[in-house]
């Protein structure tokens, strides 16, 4: 039903795109947007967050832009900081930014892997950080941290793999704490989704993906946004700790 998240405030990591369409972290804004909810807008390049702005202001919803790069904890809490000031208090984080790496073992250089870790792992630390507070003020609060059917299977990507089922643990271990809080914490773990991150693989690796899948259904940044929308919400209100795999039936294969 509209309105799941009516008066509900929410911030979005990584809520531009990084080319033409749609990524899961745009997508979400849109539908935490269309469902009630106030929503930071949050991406490290401003006139990508902006881009998502005007999308929900169009749809009259409300909407506003913060830059920040949230694998540093000072800018984490300004972003906190900045909904709390314009909305009253913070309801929802969804923690989405990521980057990937495609080496595997042997081609995965120390940088490689501070730097998948950085940004896909630390940055859910710091962002999960800097929520807590205002959330435990009010007694209440849903955190959503973006995994990967990387960090359920064998995979060559090594270090987005760790990364990956490090957010899992990370969740799992969060959620225990701050259940006694009224703080929920789960995980999404998006399949072969296709995004612009993806775009430069080409088209036949996206019939390959498409095809891979037991449903054989392209997957989209709405299809892991109602995840969120999900978990986000009241409905889920006995949901914690979790990790909600959104696949098409991809992790129920050996392929």
């Amino acid at each position: 039903m509209p309105g799941r998240l009516a008066g509900k405030v929410a911030i979005v990591t990584g809520a531009g795109s990084r080319g033409p369409g749609l990524g899961n972290g745009k997508a979400t804004a849109i539908l935490f947007a269309r469902e009630g909810a106030r929503v930071l807008c949050v991406d490290q390049a401003k006139e990508r967050a902006a881009d998502t702005v005007e999308l929900i202001r169009a749809e009259s919803g409300e909407a506003e832009v913060f830059a920040a790069n949230v694998t540093r904890a000072a800018e984490c809490q300004a972003m906190v900081r900045a909904a709390v000031a314009r909305w009253g208090g913070l309801d929802i984080l969804h923690n989405n930014v990521g980057v990937e790496s495609r080496k595997d073992l042997l081609e995965t250089t120390e940088e490689e892997w501070d730097r998948v870790m950085t940004v896909d792992l630390k940055s859910m630390l710091l962002a999960t950080q800097a929520a807590v507070p205002p959330m435990v003020a009010q007694g209440s609060g849903s955190i959503i941290c973006v995994s990967s059917v990387a960090a359920l299977r064998g995979h060559g990507r090594t270090a987005y793999a760790a990364a990956k089922a490090g957010v899992i643990g990370f969740v799992r271990s969060v959620a225990v704490q701050l259940g006694p809080r009224g703080i929920r914490v789960n995980a999404i773990a998006p399949g072969r989704v296709w995004t612009p991150m993806v775009e430069s693989l080409g088209a036949e690796a996206r019939e390959r993906r498409r095809q891979s899948s037991p449903l054989g259904i392209e997957g989209t940044g709405w299809d892991v946004a109602w995840g969120a929308v999900y978990l986000a919400s009241d409905e889920a209100r006995w949901v914690t700790g979790q990790t909600l795999v959104i696949d098409a039936g991809l992790t129920l294969t050996t392929g």
